[in-house]
């Protein structure tokens, strides 16, 4: 058989790297200049565009009857926008929300989403919209030649290649969108401060950003709430175009309840109380009581907090809810927007003002130019017609008697084409005299008009005029009162400290043989007689409140922290410290310590040396803890001792039997280390250090051994007292093998 060879005669061949490339850059070139990022001109993606120029064609103007979103989205998709239906939806419903759009540009009828879920919007079939009256703003100089007009996809009708805005809906209304290696994100601003800051900038080309931030403070965003940024962040992030800015919400008391008015944009109160109600339920709010949603359509935002009593101190009650949650969040700034040139950029605010001033009187110009040859045109006409009714009745004649009229009378009266096709289309009940007046009132007034706008062309500070007049009318006739609120003074949100949240409540930390951690609660507690796990037993307990940190120190000598109410309850047989931290391996928890981080506690080495360490140099961050007390080798840590405020002595057990007291002055205090020598142990009695503990005046000492406890009253001690690092005396018989030293 045969096999047909393949012919690449005329096939343009790319290597794989330069196709791959260029496909790359067109579509990254594209998401950039046709879907993601708006034009300066009128702030509008190419969809948000066509989907007003789309609504305007239907006649949805904002005294219309609504229609069907449905026939909205068919004849975007269908005439102009050759994408997905539920883009588009998407992006006209984003026009129609009063909390998304600071001036909104669709009049949705129907469920349009709320701020708790913005995407909870009706299908497009359930819904109805018009334009709103802003939408004028960006469509009412559209026929007048204001714009160009570029073919649809299928080359079949006309669309504006922009909108004529009279305002700068970039800055009202804001946008956010990403495109491929960039995004934008613009904050909405106040028409009038806006406006206000054109007409300075028309009056004075060379105004600083500092002068015309006297009239822009700040953005304006639709659910209010409160610009908490500093002066210089909000002046930073205008000279740069990029930054962040911080959002508070607003709040009130009321009756001892904290109610929230105004939420951060872009904020669910849903979510906030959810994440009030997970602290809640996690203990990490125990000042508050309860909380609730009081929205509705009067007031779409109301949240109410109560506190647990009147004497919470809600200012930092509402400081930790702003750091902890979505009450007070960063809005990012990135004015990156497709200017004038066609080009993306990133501009500043009075950058952004200049050249947008630039479009708009480009556009002015051409709606002027547009007018004047309107009128030239008419004039043009008129002066034929003028004409005409002078020599009405010769002209009767030529139209009654020519074959051709037209050239008859261009050349009997010297009229051009247009002059004489008017005539011909005169009808006869305007041959009356009184028309012929209305003709010449006409041709005055649009004379003097004509002069009027080649005069207002001719000059640039009547051109200026004009435009100050409009914006300030358009700013008065849709302008509103401000909604964010700038406090520039503001205190930073400040969490409260975890051990502060949690109640202060007696708790018993045991910490088992093999390692296994939890808290009873009290400190009457008998942790020897609670239940461990098969092969496991009791090692060591320490009496604290809930709201402090547990101290564990392996054998190794390292320390670990964990809060207390963290730990699992004593009703169980807790859990194993090695999920919460990671010691080294091999190593084996020893001793557990808790209380106030000013308290002092003995730490030892098997090996008889120790020292005096505050609580507070013992805690840590991490898993892997902190190394503190230097162990020999071949030993272990003992169980750590309190030192109380009135202990005054150290008693120190050997496991042979000798018990030394000395003073408490004679050890160190130290941070980390191995410590001072607390018990002379000769290394050939193989010796080693069994417990220790402080003691104070009519106090006593508790010793273990063989699991018997002796007790010995102060004036006992008397006879084993001597200098720190001497061996001890031997205790009575029948006690040589100590296991424990505790304080009586």
């Amino acid at each position: 058989m045969k096999v047909q060879e393949l012919n690449f005669d005329g096939i343009e061949r790319v290597p794989m790297a330069r196709f791959t490339e260029k496909a790359y850059l067109d579509y990254s070139m594209y998401v950039i200049l046709d879907r993601a990022l708006p034009h300066i001109g009128d702030g509008l993606k190419p969809v948000q565009r066509r989907i007003v120029y789309a609504m305007s064609d239907l006649g949805l103007s904002s005294g219309s009857k609504p229609k069907k979103a449905a026939r909205t989205v068919g004849d975007v998709l269908g005439k102009f926008h050759p994408h997905g239906d539920s883009a588009c939806y998407e992006a006209m419903v984003h026009m129609a929300q009063p909390f998304s759009y600071r001036y909104p540009i669709v009049d949705g009828h129907g469920n349009w989403g709320s701020q708790d879920d913005p995407k909870s919007f009706a299908a497009m079939r359930y819904t109805e919209a018009k334009l709103t009256a802003y939408a004028r703003v960006l469509l009412a100089e559209l026929g007048q030649g204001t714009v160009d007009w570029v073919a649809n996809f299928d080359g079949t009708l006309k669309e504006p290649s922009l909108l004529p805005a009279a305002l700068p809906n970039l800055l009202l209304n804001g946008t956010s969108g990403i495109a491929v290696g960039m995004s934008t994100d613009v904050p909405p601003h106040h028409i009038r401060e806006v406006a206000a800051a054109l007409i300075r900038l028309l009056d004075r080309p060379r105004s600083s950003l500092p002068e015309l931030m006297e009239h822009i403070r700040g953005p304006d965003f639709p659910t209010g709430g409160m610009l908490v940024s500093s002066a210089s962040d909000i002046e930073q992030v205008y000279a740069t175009g990029t930054g962040s800015l911080r959002l508070r919400a607003c709040w009130e008391k009321e009756n001892g309840e904290i109610v929230v008015t105004q939420l951060p944009f872009q904020t669910s109160g849903a979510k906030v109380l959810e994440q009030i109600a997970t602290q809640m339920r996690a203990k990490k709010l125990p000042m508050m009581d309860d909380l609730r949603d009081e929205s509705d359509h009067e007031c779409p935002t109301r949240l109410v907090l109560t506190p647990r009593s009147n004497r919470v101190d809600v200012e930092r009650l509402m400081s930790h809810l702003f750091a902890t949650t979505d009450l007070e969040r960063t809005v990012r700034v990135n004015c990156n927007v497709i200017g004038v040139d066609g080009l993306p950029r990133v501009y500043g605010l009075k950058a952004l003002l200049e050249e947008w001033l630039g479009f708009r009187k480009a556009t002015v110009r051409r709606r002027l130019e547009h007018r004047l040859g309107r009128v030239s045109a008419r004039l043009h006409v008129l002066e034929g017609l003028l004409i005409a009714y002078l020599n009405i009745d010769e002209v009767i004649a030529i139209i009654r008697e020519e074959d051709k009229p037209k050239p008859v009378l261009m050349q009997r009266f010297r009229l051009t084409d247009a002059q004489a096709e008017s005539i011909l289309e005169l009808k006869l009940r305007h041959l009356a005299k009184l028309e012929e007046m209305k003709l010449s009132t006409e041709q005055s007034d649009l004379e003097a008009e004509r002069e009027e706008l080649e005069a207002t062309l001719q000059s640039p500070q009547k051109l200026n005029g004009l435009i100050k007049r409009e914006i300030a009318e358009l700013a008065e006739t849709h302008g509103d009162e401000r909604r964010t609120v700038i406090e520039k003074d503001a205190s930073a949100a400040q969490a409260i400290a975890e051990s502060e949240l949690v109640t202060s409540d007696p708790v018993t930390v045991i910490l088992s043989k093999h390692g296994w951690a939890r808290a009873a609660k009290g400190h009457e507690i008998d942790a020897e007689a609670l239940s461990y796990r098969s092969g496991d037993g009791f090692l060591a307990a320490a009496p604290g409140r809930s709201n402090q940190f547990a101290v564990f120190i392996d054998s190794t000598g390292r320390a670990y922290s964990l809060p207390a109410h963290t730990l699992p309850s004593a009703r169980g047989q807790g859990e194993p410290l090695s999920g919460h931290v990671n010691p080294p391996d091999g190593a084996s928890f020893c001793t557990v310590l808790i209380g106030a981080p000013e308290d002092r506690w003995i730490l030892a080495s098997s090996a008889g040396y120790g020292f005096v360490v505050r609580l507070e140099d013992l805690h840590s961050r991490t898993k892997a803890g902190k190394a503190v007390l230097r162990v020999p080798e071949g030993h272990t840590v003992v169980a750590a001792a309190p030192v109380g405020e009135k202990a005054q002595w150290i008693a120190a057990a050997s496991s042979d039997g000798r018990l030394l007291a000395f003073d408490l002055d004679e050890l160190p205090v130290l941070a980390r280390g191995k410590g001072s020598r607390m018990m002379g142990l000769p290394p050939a009695s193989g010796a080693t250090l069994a417990g220790v503990c402080a003691f104070g005046e009519r106090q006593r000492v508790r010793i273990k051994a063989l699991d018997r406890w002796m007790t010995l009253k102060y004036k006992d001690l008397d006879r084993y007292r001597g200098n720190r690092g001497r061996r001890g005396l031997l205790l009575p018989r029948g006690w040589q093998k100590v296991e424990r030293v505790a304080r009586g």
